[in-house]
């Protein structure tokens, strides 16, 4: 598939927030299943399919990064959750339909793209790392009905600057 650019509303969401290297990304995906289960039990309508959202991006060192479900509105969560509100506005878009072992090299494809098309990201430089307005990879497929991580399918969403 070709990355194209298309318009996003803002989205209200539930997450959780973790500060990892890249080999512990296990340790955000884990609390899915829990958030969901909480979600669940309070009544709350899931609005989407959940998501990774990259905060900043170090990848010599440190990553923040959330794991986010999509709800219909805010909702009041307790910690270590949060409520938070995906931003509106132009992002660059890529599916890959394959192992998640493959985004990084999806990734990559991406920013090559927007370079190549002149767009610029939302995002910051830091002394800390890439600061990013909002950059996602969204999970479309379930694990539990599709256990094969080589027909997992995952939307790259990175946000553009105006």
């Amino acid at each position: 598939m070709q990355p194209t650019i298309v318009e996003q509303a803002e989205q209200p969401y539930v997450g959780r927030r973790e500060t990892i290297s890249m080999t512990d990304f296990a340790r955000v995906a884990d609390h899915l299943p829990g958030m969901f289960g909480r979600l669940a039990e309070n009544g709350v309508p899931v609005a989407g399919a959940p998501f990774f959202r990259y905060r900043v991006i170090d990848m010599s060192a440190e990553l923040v990064v959330e794991a986010g479900i999509p709800v219909a509105r805010p909702v009041p969560v307790n910690p270590p959750l949060f409520a938070d509100t995906l931003p509106a506005g132009r992002y660059a878009t890529l599916t890959h339909k394959g192992h998640p072992d493959e985004l990084m090299a999806v990734t990559a494809r991406l920013l090559d793209w927007a370079r190549d098309q002149g767009l610029t990201w939302d995002m910051r430089p830091t002394p800390t790392g890439e600061v990013w307005g909002c950059r996602l990879e969204v999970m479309t497929t379930n694990p539990a009905e599709e256990p094969d991580m080589h027909k997992w399918e995952t939307v790259l969403l990175f946000k553009l600057a105006r």
